[in-house]
């Protein structure tokens, strides 16, 4: 397979000698460690995805025999990295199945190979960062937020994963070059591009314009104006200015929702609405991420909840995700929590029927969701997100979501224009970094339900403007290609 160099020249922009020289070193580096594979002709099956047979969703795995795509398919191209770019991609993928396509998802992280061994190792590094980030104020300043808002920023970021990202070309043998391919991380994107796909969409999850979500050769999706003029500009990726990503290569599509979400969207406002104003306790979820940090955090949140769920003023609904330790520690925190806790653990079928009642009776109390198998852990929240009157996230992909939210305190800098943008929208609160101002923001949403019904009501608004339409307008330019 031929592979043509992305890293020196990016968007006709020259990438200086000194940047090249350590692209190379970085991808021998991995080499060295994990082996050459990039003469290896990889085959691909199908496998289902019970979790998401709703969608009729497959998974590629490796294989003995060549692939036999279905004949609408529709990949998805993905890694797990927390557990945003998951979520995003299932949205696709639900977008996808409501067009009339057939959707495949590719997990580039699951493989036996040297891009997924690569992938793998600087993921594991991500999450232990991003922990110690919310344990360690002085790492945070003085490393996480520099490097999420600055350094991965800078077009050089994006030419050394360029050069890692060709690595990841062997897996793509079986795709059909036509085939349409939508991705939910840079890498999937960069090692479609390389192994020579033409219709490859690069679904960019953030709204903070960075170097490091560049992938030339796809078409670049963001989700709002902020990030389509920061991409057409390249804007803040170099010390001098630079040539930007020309028209046919950028899109602004809007936020990449499920079509379950979506079409929706009416229903269940009214649904909350209807129990704001009947008194019934409120609904809050709380979602922990998929590299489990924050955990202080939602402590706070708890013992802030606690005497207020007592009351029956509020409910609590807390997916840990694949995170039991998140639980475990919540218990030692708080005397009796266990007690105040009505489990629902690694029991998915049993979830979709709490669900159900969620959506025809009265709840209340505290409930906590925890399943192992990753895709079980990821849609749980969105099941959960229809049948509760806020969510409290800190601003990742959830930012984007038809649902309200109460911002925590981001996690790297990169997140912090996801909340700016959902809280001038109006669906969303501003983000609340302390005790102080987290506490503050529940007692009055607790209190004011002109406030909750005014937000829950913006939803609607936004779903007339199209704001929610970004998944089903990005498989229909991979579908189309450029």
């Amino acid at each position: 397979m031929e592979i043509k160099d992305k890293s020196s020249v990016i968007f006709g922009n020259q990438i200086d000698q000194k940047t090249i020289k350590k692209a190379n070193k970085s991808k021998e580096k991995f080499i060295k460690e994990f082996g050459d594979d990039t003469q290896k002709e990889y085959h691909l099956g199908l496998e289902p995805i019970p979790t998401l047979d709703f969608i009729g969703a497959q998974n590629l795995v490796l294989s003995d025999k060549p692939l036999e795509l279905p004949k609408k398919a529709v990949v998805v191209g993905n890694i797990r990295m927390g557990f945003g770019h998951y979520r995003i991609s299932i949205s696709l993928a639900s977008c996808a199945k409501a067009l009339g396509y057939e959707p495949v998802w590719m997990d580039l992280a699951s493989f036996d190979a040297t891009g997924s061994k690569m992938i793998r190792k600087q993921n594991d590094m991500y999450s232990l960062a991003s922990r110690i980030s919310q344990k360690s104020k002085l790492f945070n300043t003085i490393i996480w937020e520099p490097l999420n808002s600055e350094g991965f920023r800078q077009i050089t970021y994006n030419s050394v994963d360029q050069k890692n990202s060709e690595l990841l070309a062997p897996l793509y043998f079986d795709l059909p070059k036509d085939v349409p391919y939508v991705a939910t991380h840079v890498w999937p994107s960069q090692g479609a591009v390389h192994a020579g796909l033409t219709h490859v969409v690069n679904a960019i999850p953030d709204n903070w314009p960075m170097a490091l979500h560049l992938s030339e050769g796809a078409i670049h999706a963001v989700q709002t104006p902020f990030a389509y003029l920061g991409y057409k500009m390249l804007n803040g990726m170099a010390k001098k200015p630079l040539k930007g990503i020309p028209e046919s290569e950028l899109r602004e599509v809007g936020h990449y929702i499920d079509h379950e979400l979506v079409a929706n969207v009416e229903k269940d406002v009214e649904a909350r609405v209807k129990r704001i104003e009947n008194g019934e306790p409120v609904r809050i979820l709380t979602s922990v991420g998929g590299a489990g940090a924050g955990a202080k955090s939602f402590l706070e949140i708890v013992n802030h909840l606690i005497p207020l769920i007592k009351e029956n003023k509020a409910a609590l609904f807390i997916n840990l995700g694949d995170h039991l330790d998140m639980y475990d520690y919540l218990k030692k925190q708080i005397p009796g929590f266990e007690d105040m806790c009505e489990t629902h653990f690694d029991r998915y079928d049993e979830t979709k029927k709490f669900v159900d009642k969620m959506a025809k009776e009265k709840v209340s109390g505290i409930h906590i969701f925890y399943h192992k198998n990753i895709f079980e852990a990821v849609y749980s929240t969105n099941l959960l997100m229809r049948h509760v009157e806020f969510l409290i996230t800190k601003p990742s992909e959830l930012a984007f979501y038809p649902v309200v939210k109460v911002m925590m305190k981001h996690i790297g800098g990169h997140e912090v224009y996801g909340a700016v943008h959902a809280q001038e929208i109006g669906d969303s609160t501003f983000e609340c970094p302390d005790k102080k101002s987290m506490t503050e923001m529940l007692d009055r949403l607790l209190s004011d339900k002109e406030l909750l019904i005014h937000l829950n009501k913006q939803i609607i608004e936004l779903k007339k403007q199209g704001i929610y339409d970004g998944g089903y307008k990005a498989v229909e330019l991979a579908v189309k290609g450029k």
